[in-house]
This record gives structure tokens, sequence and C-alpha cells, in this order.
């Protein structure tokens, strides 16, 4: 094999290896062969991701500034998401707001 050529699932479009992958789930499902993960071994997968990720300064750089632009965006010009003629748009939940200035209550 030539190199590192596309070839069969990798050259699919993205929707037709997606729809690959979930009936492939699917079956696992059905079949009982699939994995559950247990909260602690989610908890586990997402620590050793996250010290991965952290290795790469340069990405961590670029992750923080595009934090830092995305919340000044929001707070002094929200961005307007286009949404269908007529779709209905859910009031917003102010019950999750965690309080300012206040760190020694969490």
């Amino acid at each position: 094999m030539a190199g590192n050529a596309r070839r069969g699932f990798a050259l699919m479009e993205p929707d037709r290896q997606r729809e690959i992958a979930r009936r492939g789930g699917k079956a696992a499902h059905e079949k009982g062969t699939a994995h559950q993960f247990t909260p602690e071994e989610a908890r586990d997968a997402g620590r050793k991701g996250g010290q991965m990720v952290s290795k790469h300064r340069e990405h961590m750089v670029e992750i923080g500034r595009n934090g830092g632009k995305a919340r000044r965006r929001t707070k002094s010009e929200p961005e307007q998401i286009e949404r269908p003629e007529g779709a209905a748009v859910a009031p917003e939940d102010n019950s999750r707001q965690v309080p300012q200035g206040d760190s020694a209550a969490m």
C-alpha cells in the first residue's frame, strides 16, 4: 500500500461514516457487547485526555485566546443566532447562575 492514501471508510463522506458507526453501535447494544462507561471510567478518561491536551502549550494558548474572545463578544455584543421563521425560542433559565464575587460559597 502506498503512503497514507485515503481508502475505504476514510474516503467516505462524513454523513455515511456516521450512519455506519451508528448502526454498529446500535447492533452492539442490542447484542449486549457494547461498553457502558461507569462514572469512574468516564472521569479517568476525561482526566487522561485533559492531561494529554494540556501538554501542548500552543494549543492551550489558542483555546484560552478563543475563549476570551468569545466571552468579550457575548458581553459586549451578543451574537445573533439565525433561527428558522416561526421557531420557538426558549426563555432564559437564570436559576443556575453562580453569584459573582463570593468564592467562599462554592
